[in-house]
């Protein structure tokens, strides 16, 4: 076995005990290590040692430390983020909301401005704005640190002329109605467990929302419609068990809500 591959294999073995995904991540690891793209290393792998460093980058991973902060980037629908601590780092069931607004704006121009409520590192909006080249759109957060994330992101991407990003407490403020409103909001229960390494080195604020996980939808659902411009949509997730719940707050505020569900068939998203 040549050193590439013994270094994969060993890493592999030290991650099994805290990771589902040993072998991806060790591969992750290793191209970031070396500086290349996981599928050249699959496809075309260097010869020669492993990079010095990549031990102290599988020891991050194996103490719990998220890939995307090691690595400092996420892939996200057709993008890739910047991330790191401070940013909620973006995951594919968030995805479900904009296969959700392609599926809305079928046949038509798609959507002209577009709100994203608790961007983050820009996720929702980035990739939405990308989707639309003709679209312009407000990304709001309460936190700077996470802002600071989108701003980069935006203009690593070619998209700040047509992002604005602002700090804010969700609505509060806005007096606009967008054609798009994407929101992915904390709403995990305070005594809920989590994978290994996410209540660890992720944001509190963008994870956890009440005993219930509900408060920021409670805070939502009488916002909401007020934002929505006619024919709009408003795509907002929520946890894979909360599709009752969360439903029932914004029908309670008088909206006419759908579900949308993920590639496994679970509610992830209220569309309103």
């Amino acid at each position: 076995m040549n050193p590439l591959n013994r270094a994969l294999a060993d890493a592999t073995e030290r991650l099994k005990p805290t990771s589902d995904t040993a072998r991806l991540d060790a591969e992750l690891l290793m191209a970031h290590a070396l500086d290349i793209e996981r599928e050249i290393l699959l496809l075309a792998p260097p010869s020669g040692p492993a990079p010095a460093h990549f031990r102290d980058l599988v020891e991050r991973r194996a103490e719990g430390e998220p890939i995307a902060y090691i690595t400092g980037r996420r892939a996200f629908w057709n993008i890739e983020l910047s991330v790191g601590p401070g940013a909620l780092i973006p995951r594919p069931d968030s995805e479900t909301l904009i296969a959700a607004a392609i599926g809305h704006f079928t046949g038509g121009d798609g959507p002209r401005r577009i709100l994203d409520l608790g961007t983050g590192p820009g996720t929702l909006l980035l990739a939405a704005l990308d989707q639309w080249p003709s679209a312009t759109g407000l990304g709001v957060d309460a936190s700077e640190e996470a802002l600071d994330y989108a701003r980069a992101n935006a203009r690593r991407l070619g998209l700040a002329p047509r992002a604005e990003l602002r700090i804010g407490d969700w609505a509060d403020g806005i007096d606009e109605t967008f054609d798009l409103v994407l929101i992915n909001p904390p709403y995990v229960a305070e005594a809920a467990e989590l994978g290994p390494g996410v209540a660890e080195y992720e944001p509190a604020e963008a994870l956890f929302a009440g005993p219930d996980g509900l408060d920021d939808y409670r805070r939502l659902a009488p916002a909401i419609g007020r934002l929505i411009a006619p024919d709009g949509l408003a795509a907002i997730e929520i946890g894979h068990d909360q599709a009752v719940s969360a439903t029932r707050l914004f029908e309670d505020a008088g909206h006419i809500v759908r579900l949308s569900h993920d590639l496994a068939g679970r509610a992830r998203a209220l569309l309103i």
